[in-house]
């Protein structure tokens, strides 16, 4: 089958979260599962520069005529991704964030942007590269939303449509106004059109009109269906819920494998697992902690945000210095949750320490380096963090929502005694009861034989794409293609 994915970005070309990652990682594990995926991306700076011997394709004369500026499609292969590139400088030749101004405000003409990705993809989709018509046009987030919108309102044949939340907290809201210059017809207006509360949303372009709806993981799927977690658009969601699944992301285990990663100061595996104590003694020196290889060292690396409970960390901190502990954390977004662990770093000096902002390298050896991850999300569709520290050998500490439900097995006494447990989860998500679960991961440090038994069992987990891509596959295969 021919797979047509579009989203804002993927990695290697573009990154700024997840979204990258799945984007990038997932057309590999594809292949073996008989699926042929083209990536369709914006032609940003960073992605024209890694672009070498790309073949010029013909923009489709309605993406033109919807932007009113030159541009071009191109193709090439990066990294193992057959990639087309949306070339259109006056809507991506921009410096920075792919979405931000220099003001840290979201581009004005965002929608516009967007909604070129999007109509790019249903032209392809509906026949503008004869040689390769796609069976599935697979849309990523509000900005390739659009996508089955322009399909569903195509007068002819198309290709089935799969819309992916990775996060339902992005709508993707526009003005009323802007549904003639995004080319939509009168009728797209209304509940059962794009309209969301008195403005447009991208998001629900895609929720309302792919053939099937999937999330990140089955248990934001269960969540996004209530009034609590469906930010909106749960009463759809629940009219359309035999179109929805939940499908947990995986992770390159190519790039995150401790055994063979070149970032670290020490590679390692399970068997040679004291080879951790060198990554660790890197990241205390890094993060200006002290060089203590005893101390409980807990790290956490993500957008600094209320979403991601970062300011319940904050209030949670006595918890951990109590016991002696130690905190790393890498990371940049709310500038009051920044300024609070830099308040923090500064009034606890050697215990705890903050680099605002990111960097791979740490990155990699926070996982390696770190003894427990610390993700205190109040809602997390999938996450990456905790599968990269169950591949790392670092231990997850996590709210009990979305993915981190998922994909760790707490240390409740059943699963000790079983030696099934891999980390630490804690519901309700409270500062208090974060408290609890830092002073419960304590003690199981404490106790050698059941933290190795942890690390163990994480490092033993399959967090590669694998099953993942076999489920998509199939997923694929049921879509019908709509009737002539």
């Amino acid at each position: 089958m021919r797979i047509l994915s579009v989203a804002s970005e993927a990695y290697p070309l573009i990154k700024t979260g997840g979204l990258a990652d799945v984007v990038g990682a997932l057309p590999l594990a594809l292949e073996a599962e008989g699926m042929a995926v083209r990536t369709l991306v914006p032609g940003y700076p960073r992605v024209m520069l890694m672009l070498t011997d790309a073949i010029e394709l013909k923009l489709p004369d309605a993406v033109a005529a919807q932007v009113g500026s030159r541009g071009r499609l191109l193709a090439a292969w990066i990294n193992g991704l057959d990639v087309l590139v949306l070339d259109i400088p006056a809507l991506y030749d921009r410096p920075g964030s792919p979405y931000l101004g220099p003001d840290g405000q979201d581009w004005p003409d965002n929608a516009l942007r967007f909604a070129a990705l999007a109509r790019t993809a249903a032209e392809i989709g509906i026949g503008a590269l004869p040689d390769w018509v796609p069976d599935i046009v697979h849309a990523h987030d509000w900005q390739a939303g659009l996508a089955p919108a322009y399909l569903h309102y195509h007068d002819g044949p198309r290709p089935g449509t799969l819309m992916t939340v990775h996060n339902l907290a992005f709508p993707g809201k526009v003005p009323l106004e802007l549904l003639t210059d995004m080319q939509l017809p009168p009728e797209a207006l209304g509940m059962e059109g794009v309209e969301f509360y008195g403005s447009l949303s991208m998001l629900k372009a895609g929720l309302q009109f792919a053939d099937r709806i999937t999330t990140v993981s089955p248990s934001y799927a269960a969540e996004i269906v209530t009034s609590d977690g469906g930010m909106g658009f749960d009463g759809l969601l629940r009219e359309r819920g035999q179109a929805l699944s939940g499908i947990l992301n995986g992770i390159d285990t190519i790039d995150w494998n401790p055994a063979t990663d070149t970032l670290l100061a020490e590679r390692y595996t399970a068997a040679t697992i004291a080879g951790r104590a060198t990554n660790k003694a890197t990241l205390q020196s890094r993060m200006g902690l002290a060089q203590d290889a005893s101390a409980l060292l807990f790290g956490v690396v993500s957008r600094l945000t209320w979403q991601k409970g970062l300011d319940m960390l904050l209030e949670a901190l006595p918890a951990l210095l109590d016991r002696g502990a130690q905190l790393a954390v890498l990371g940049a977004g709310d500038p009051v949750i920044e300024a609070g662990f830099r308040e923090a770093a500064a009034a606890y000096p050697g215990r705890i320490g903050c680099i605002i902002g990111y960097d791979e390298r740490l990155a990699h050896t926070m996982q390696a380096g770190a003894d427990a991850l610390l993700v205190p999300s109040r809602f997390e569709p999938c996450g990456l963090t905790q599968l990269y520290a169950l591949r790392y050998g670092a231990i997850p500490v996590v709210a009990r929502v979305g993915g981190l439900a998922d994909t760790v097995i707490d240390a409740n006494p059943m699963a000790l005694s079983n030696g099934v447990a891999t980390g630490v989860q804690f519901f309700p998500v409270t500062p208090e009861t974060l408290s609890a679960a830092i002073a419960q991961t304590a003690n199981l440090y404490a106790d050698r034989p059941a933290w190795l038994r942890m690390q163990a069992n994480g490092m033993a987990t399959d967090v590669s794409w694998r099953g993942p891509a076999q489920r998509y596959a199939a997923l694929y295969r049921s879509i019908r293609t709509p009737a002539v």
